[in-house]
């Protein structure tokens, strides 16, 4: 049961809240998935390295390639006519890779703790990528889930999250999304949103952000007559 202290602050286990992004009240919460709810890194590195060292390619690029659709990351790899070629292979790869995959810290507690109608994942994987890799994790997607598959172009650009948004009836602008992508955290500025950034795959000071944690574990939500309210629990 919420109690609240004396200055009306909602408290948990005896610790204030702190509330986000000066207490505003959300519609909904749009989720990234790899390295935001999950962490896929293992499978992914070996993936795209076996698919590197078969094309040719210095595994260098590992460095600049989170949070980016496959497809704009391969063409900045290769020439064109081995774009549709790498695609394929790569998702052949991260498909059969599902060892080491694991659900992070808070991130099943906070999803459970929001309505189904005012939840989302948005993520840069195509749709069989995505389904395979919640479902080794036994992690309980949302109804709404949005792919690269959707819509024309991927993160950075913005139609990801006003996907997610439309889908769930909502505008963009009363929705917060949560990332852990520089990528993913401009496209859900160019839709409108507020932003969470979590560290993990990039540290703090590359993550644009209207919050930057280190944990979902370290945010919990309300839900109120006017929409979703979240908290901040800093270490």
């Amino acid at each position: 049961m919420q109690k609240n202290d004396s200055a009306g602050q909602p408290v948990l286990d005896g610790r204030v809240f702190d509330a986000v992004l000066d207490g505003r009240v959300f519609d909904a919460v749009l989720f990234d998935m790899d390295g935001t709810l999950i962490d896929s890194t293992p499978a992914v590195v070996r993936s795209w390295l076996r698919w590197a060292s078969e094309f040719g390619v210095d595994p260098s690029f590992r460095e600049r390639g989170h949070g980016l659709p496959a497809r704009a990351l391969l063409a900045s790899l290769v020439a064109a006519e081995q774009v549709e070629t790498s695609i394929a292979r790569v998702l052949e790869l991260e498909l059969a890779d599902t060892d080491d995959i694991v659900v992070l810290p808070g991130a099943a507690a906070l999803m459970g703790s929001i309505p189904e109608a005012r939840r989302a994942i948005v993520t840069s994987c195509a749709r069989p990528l995505a389904d395979v890799r919640l479902a080794a994790t036994r992690f309980a997607a949302p109804a709404v889930v949005v792919t690269v598959d959707d819509t024309p172009r991927g993160k950075p650009h913005p139609d990801p999250y006003l996907e997610g948004a439309r889908r769930l009836g909502f505008d963009p602008a009363r929705c917060l999304v949560i990332e852990d992508a520089p990528a993913g955290l401009t496209a859900a500025r160019a839709a409108g949103c507020a932003t969470i950034g979590v560290t993990g795959t990039h540290a703090a000071h590359d993550l644009d952000a209207d919050l930057v944690v280190a944990s979902l574990a370290d945010l919990r939500v309300s839900v109120t007559p006017d929409g979703l309210l979240l908290h901040h629990l800093p270490a």
